[in-house]
């Protein structure tokens, strides 16, 4: 049962992180990133307690929270994309290669680290997936969210090797440091161009 949980888990962080790239509206950001803190949380939880967890789901909704509040107070115009290329199918491909890559990194790396396969092909996936988005996108918000799906990935790596409830507290930090950083980049004013 657990590793059936394991693999929907999986599943909603693979779904959750596509849909950061293609979507461009924040509330779908702000959205997909929740969602994808629960998937984190289980698959944390398979090695950390539930409070140890919890604690991370929390720290993941407060982040979420205070980028949309922080999104709530920006200009309300769609920026757009000032990187080459902009298109969804570039998108998707990219995101197919990373799943593909990850995938039979995720074979090797299970049986290096002990873990079983989802909570390993998930931890890469998000820390890939994290990469791509920061690689495409040059608006402070995408890059934000990139920050934290890459940060989200290596917790889950780093929950399956180390138990520390300081070392928990230490990323939970990074997380709404992270997340008052972005708040900060989304209200600062913009320099006009001549």
């Amino acid at each position: 049962m657990i590793t059936i949980l394991n693999w929907i888990a999986l599943l909603i962080a693979l779904v959750t992180s596509v849909g950061l790239l293609l979507h461009r509206d924040w509330r779908w950001g702000i959205g997909l990133l929740a969602t994808q803190y629960l998937s984190i949380f289980w698959l944390v939880q398979t090695h950390w307690p539930v409070s140890m967890a919890a604690a991370k789901l929390v720290t993941g909704w407060m982040a979420c929270a205070v980028l949309g509040i922080a999104q709530l107070n920006t200009n309300p115009a769609e920026e757009t994309e000032a990187s080459w290329p902009q298109g969804r199918l570039f998108r998707l491909f990219t995101a197919g290669i990373i799943m593909a890559t990850t995938f039979a990194l995720s074979l090797r790396a299970s049986g290096w680290l002990g873990l079983s396969l989802p909570i390993a092909w998930g931890s890469l996936l998000l820390v890939g997936m994290g990469l791509l988005q920061l690689g495409i996108s040059a608006q402070p918000f995408r890059v934000i969210l990139g920050l934290l799906t890459v940060l989200a990935g290596f917790e889950i790596l780093y929950a399956a090797v180390e138990s520390s409830i300081l070392v928990a507290a230490l990323l939970s930090a990074v997380n709404l440091g992270l997340a008052l950083i972005g708040a900060y980049f989304l209200n600062m004013p913009q320099e006009e161009k001549p």
